[in-house]
C-alpha cells in the first residue's frame, strides 16, 4: 500500500484548510474604517498572501502598505504594496530596512487614519527594530535557538530588545486606530505572543524576562539586561484585533483528509510541546499498540516541537520527529509518521517536514547510516534525503504551527469509510 500518497493528500487538504485568504476576507467585509486614510501593514511567513487579499478587498480606500516577509516567499506585485524578503529565523538587515519602511509608512497618522495590520508567525524576525547593535541581536536569537526555549519564552526576552514588538508599534501608529488581522502560530492563540505582539499589550513582566534568561544561561550584556528590566506597555486603546487561524483549523483540516481516506482520525493533541524526538518516539510507541488493529487508523498531534541542539547538522523539528519515530515503527506493516511544518519550511532548510515508515531504518542502515549518529547531529535533511523521505511543499502562504500525524492503514480504504460512516 503506497502510504507516501495518502500522507501527501493529507498535506494538501490539511494545509488549504488554513489558507489566510478566505479568513482575511471575514475580517474584512463589512469593515467601515470612516473617513481617514487607510494603511496597510503586513509582516510574517504568510504575510505576502495576507496582504495580497487583503489589498484587493480595500481596493480604493488603500492608501499605500508594506509587506515583509521571508525569502521565497513574495510571489508577485500587489498594488500599493511595497514587499520586502528578510531573514527567518534569525533577523538581518533586510528586516530592518522592511520594518523601518513600514514604521516610515504610518509615522504621522492623525486620528482618523487606520493602519490595517497583518501579522503571521515568524514576525518576531521578520518585523523587528533592534534597541541593541545588530549583531548582539542576531547573537541572542541564535542562543535562545539552541538552548531549546519554547516560542513563548523567546519572545519574552525578544519583546524586550525590539522597539516595535510588545505593543510598541502601536503605539508609534498613535493616534491613528490599528485594525489588527492575526494568524496565529503559538498554542492558545496569546496575542501578545504572536511575532512578540508588535499590536497588543503584553502581559509578560520583566520578572518572567529575566527568569528565562537565567533558566538557559543566556549570554547578556549589560545592555541587554538592562533592557529586560525596562516594562512594555500594558495597554492600549487605539487597537482591535482578530484571529483568524490556528492550529485547531490545521488539525480538523487533516482529520476530514483522513477520514475521506478511510482512516478513522483521532486527535491526540493540538497544544503538543516537547522534544521533537519524544514527539516522534510517542508516536512510534502509539503505532506499536495498534498493530493488531482490524481498522485504518490515523492519530494526530497539532502544535508545535522543540529541537535542543546536539550537533552542527541540517534539518528541522518536523524532519527529526519524523526520523526519531523511524526506530519505533521499524518492521511494522502499513504504518507511516509524518510531521510538516504549516509555512512549507523546517528549520533553515527547503523542506516543509519529513516521512517515514516501517522501512525507512532498514533503507538507511544499506546505505551506511546510523539513525543514532543522525540525531545526535541533528541530521535529519540528509538521512531523509537518502531515505526518500523529505517533504516539500514550498512556501504556503499560511503559518499556524505544524501538525504530525500516524497512519495504520488496514484493509481496503473504501472499506474501511463505509464501516466508519456506518
Amino acid at each position: 500500500m503506497d502510504m507516501r500518497k495518502d500522507a501527501d493528500r493529507i498535506i494538501e487538504a490539511a494545509l488549504q484548510s488554513v489558507m489566510p485568504d478566505q479568513a482575511v476576507i471575514q475580517a474584512l467585509s463589512g469593515k467601515c474604517f470612516g473617513e481617514g486614510r487607510v494603511y496597510l501593514v503586513a509582516a510574517g511567513k504568510a504575510a505576502w498572501q495576507m496582504a495580497k487579499t487583503a489589498a484587493a478587498m480595500l481596493g480604493e480606500r488603500l492608501q499605500a502598505g508594506v509587506c515583509v516577509t521571508k525569502y521565497g516567499h513574495v510571489k508577485g506585485e500587489i498594488p500599493k504594496i511595497t514587499c520586502h524578503e528578510a531573514g527567518h529565523p534569525v533577523p538581518d538587515e533586510n528586516s530592518f530596512r522592511g520594518t523601518q519602511a513600514a514604521l516610515d509608512l504610518v509615522s504621522g497618522l492623525k486620528e482618523k487614519d487606520t493602519v490595517v495590520f497583518l501579522l503571521s508567525g515568524g514576525g518576531s524576525a521578520l518585523f523587528e527594530k533592534p534597541l541593541l547593535p545588530r549583531q548582539e541581536l542576531a547573537d541572542i536569537t541564535a542562543q535562545l535557538l539552541a538552548c531549546g526555549a519554547d516560542i513563548t519564552e523567546m519572545n519574552v526576552i525578544r519583546k524586550r530588545l525590539s522597539g516595535v514588538k510588545g505593543g510598541r508599534f502601536a503605539k508609534f501608529c498613535a493616534p491613528a486606530r490599528v485594525y489588527g488581522i492575526v494568524l496565529s502560530d503559538i498554542l492558545g492563540d496569546p496575542l501578545d505572543m504572536i511575532a512578540s505582539g508588535p499590536a497588543y499589550p503584553d502581559s509578560s513582566t520583566c520578572g518572567q524576562a529575566l527568569a528565562v534568561a537565567e533558566k538557559y544561561r543566556l549570554r547578556l550584556s549589560p545592555g541587554a539586561m538592562e533592557l529586560l528590566r525596562e516594562e512594555t506597555p500594558k495597554e492600549l486603546d487605539n487597537v482591535e484585533t482578530i484571529v483568524t487561524g490556528s492550529v485547531r483549523n490545521l488539525c480538523r483540516g487533516a482529520a476530514r483528509a483522513c477520514r475521506e481516506l478511510g482512516y478513522e482520525p483521532i486527535l491526540l493533541t493540538d497544544g503538543l510541546c516537547c522534544e521533537a524526538r519524544e514527539a516522534g518516539s510517542f508516536l512510534a510507541s502509539i503505532a506499536r499498540t495498534h498493530q493488531d488493529t482490524e481498522r485504518s487508523l490515523a492519530f494526530l498531534a497539532g502544535g508545535e516541537t522543540v529541537v535542543h541542539l546536539t550537533g552542527t547538522g541540517k534539518g528541522g523539528r518536523n524532519q527529526e520527529l519524523a526520523l526519531a519515530a523511524a526506530e519505533g515503527i521499524r518492521g511494522l506493516r502499513d504504518t507511516a509518521v509524518f510531521s510538516i511544518g504549516s509555512d512549507g519550511t523546517d528549520g533553515p532548510t527547503d523542506a516543509a517536514g519529513g516521512y517515514c515508515d516501517g522501512s525507512t531504518k532498514d533503507r538507511l542502515l544499506s546505505k551506511g547510516i546510523d539513525l543514532y549518529q543522525v540525531l545526535r547531529d541533528n541530521n535529519a535533511y540528509m538521512a531523509l534525503e537518502e531515505a526518500g523521505g523529505l517533504i516539500k511543499t514550498g512556501p504556503t502562504g499560511t503559518n499556524v504551527n505544524d501538525v504530525a500525524v500516524l497512519l495504520i492503514k488496514r484493509g481496503d480504504g473504501d472499506a474501511a469509510a463505509e464501516q466508519i460512516r456506518a
